[in-house]
């Protein structure tokens, strides 16, 4: 048995390291929701910039000045529309968006004396109190007769299912998993989305109507791409990325070396986290903020030590420098310019070896020191790649190559999120991907 009651596997991996009460603690809202009188206090606060520089900090383009404005005049309902003509999701992005490297970060309140407007907590309260109503803000147009096949019920493949259906087509997605949300539902961090969020705000997108959602249809297995251009008028490709890129070391086949984004996904599904077991001492590989997030939920499980080990520097990791300090604040260790040698045991992982790195004529090289760490669990975050891609798409860096408002260059096929080329792999650019090739779709659809 290990000191909590939880009792240990041969791999030294757990459940039930912490009490269900500590477990319900870690695990409820990072930012809580704001009270009606904090959210007037916090919108007053704003200067209503008329040239915003949050506004073009915002990838989907919010009217920022003015739903803040409508929530200082005691119009929330008004500011949560405001925020859904440019992101249906936004919801889930106040919760999830990096904000302070996006518009809290470009507010004229951030300097060094003040803090900045804090804008998603402000989006949250406005969205929060729209869909608590249970009506939908937006009715369909007159219907066209079109269809639209949409793959990947994801942040990119609904917020152009809703802009579509809200225009009049016809929409299904399919869905390889058994549930609709993509990255909202099973790739986020339990504790920055709990009580089943995702799955009401896919719920209560859905209520416009004329969107069906067939789950377990997978591109290349129960569907083709071909398939679906015979059957429908269009085609959104919005799968995100399905591959993980793998971990090229001598024992990174070992028990107890896992994906990263499994971990995530289970812990986002389970329905008992005190079930769900963990390592004693976790090691984590990437900068991203996939390995924060496993990171951080490793030690909010009870892990006794958790490392997150990164190739480079501080300065080159993904995740941002907010995220890096709530790691630290959780009790996670950032080691630096350190990369993964080997991953030993006994038949299962229990410790890996890490190569120090230095930068030297801009390329990264090993110094030739290592360090020892023991690890009964290793994450791999190093990175996601594009599976199953279709013949004919033209590829970017590994993902779908598009142009504009995610033309793949094939007529009829359009793409956004993650599995496109040059995109911050954020969910608030998913959406706006979404939208944007949905207004393309609809304007060649409808001749305009």
């Amino acid at each position: 048995m290990n000191v909590d009651g939880g009792t240990d596997r041969a791999d030294g991996i757990a459940a039930s390291r912490l009490s269900a009460a500590d477990l319900a603690r870690n695990f409820t809202d990072l930012h809580p929701p704001y009270a009606p009188h904090e959210a007037a206090v916090a919108a007053d606060r704003c200067y209503f910039c008329h040239d915003a520089p949050c506004v073009t900090a915002c990838p989907t383009e919010i009217d920022i000045p003015m739903f803040i404005r409508q929530i200082q005049t005691g119009n929330p309902l008004g500011a949560a529309q405001t925020i859904f003509d440019q992101n249906i999701l936004g919801g889930m992005c106040a919760r999830v968006c990096p904000t302070e490297t996006l518009c809290e970060q470009s507010c004229v309140r951030e300097t060094a004396e003040q803090r900045p407007v804090e804008i998603g907590r402000l989006q949250r309260f406005a969205t929060d109190a729209a869909m608590k109503t249970g009506t939908h803000p937006y009715r369909r147009a007159a219907a066209t007769g079109k269809t639209v096949a949409i793959v990947g019920a994801g942040p990119a493949g609904l917020a152009c299912a809703h802009r579509l259906a809200m225009l009049g087509h016809d929409v299904v997605i399919h869905e390889a998993r058994e549930k609709a949300g993509g990255l909202n539902e099973y790739g986020i961090a339990a504790y920055k989305a709990p009580h089943d969020f995702a799955q009401a705000e896919v719920d209560w997108l859905l209520s416009i109507g004329g969107i069906a959602i067939e789950t377990d249809s997978v591109l290349g297995r129960t569907i083709t791409l071909e398939g679906l251009q015979q059957a429908y008028d269009a085609v959104f490709l919005g799968m995100g990325l399905g591959g993980v890129n793998g971990l090229p070391v001598d024992g990174s086949d070992l028990p107890g070396v896992e994906d990263a984004v499994d971990f995530i996904a289970a812990l986002r599904q389970a329905k008992d986290l005190s079930a769900l077991a963990v390592g004693r001492n976790v090691v984590v590989i990437g900068g991203g903020m996939t390995a924060i997030d496993a990171a951080v939920q490793s030690k909010l499980l009870g892990a006794e030590t958790v490392t997150l080990a990164y190739r480079r520097s501080r300065a080159d990791m993904g995740a941002s420098p907010f995220e890096q300090d709530l790691a630290a604040s959780k009790g996670v260790h950032l080691m630096f310019n350190v990369q993964p040698l080997a991953i030993r045991g006994n038949g299962r992982a229990q410790e890996i070896v890490l190569a120090r790195t230095e930068t030297r004529d801009g390329r990264l090289a090993a110094t030739g020191e290592t360090v020892t760490l023991a690890a009964d669990q290793v994450f791999r975050a190093i990175g996601q790649t594009l599976a199953g891609l279709p013949d004919g798409l033209k590829v970017e860096a590994g993902k779908i190559a598009v142009t504009g408002p995610g033309r793949t260059g094939i007529a009829g096929i359009w793409a956004g999120g993650d599995c496109t080329a040059g995109g911050e792999d954020l969910t608030v650019t998913s959406v706006a991907q979404g939208r944007d090739a949905a207004m393309d779709i609809h304007a060649t659809l409808t001749g305009r």
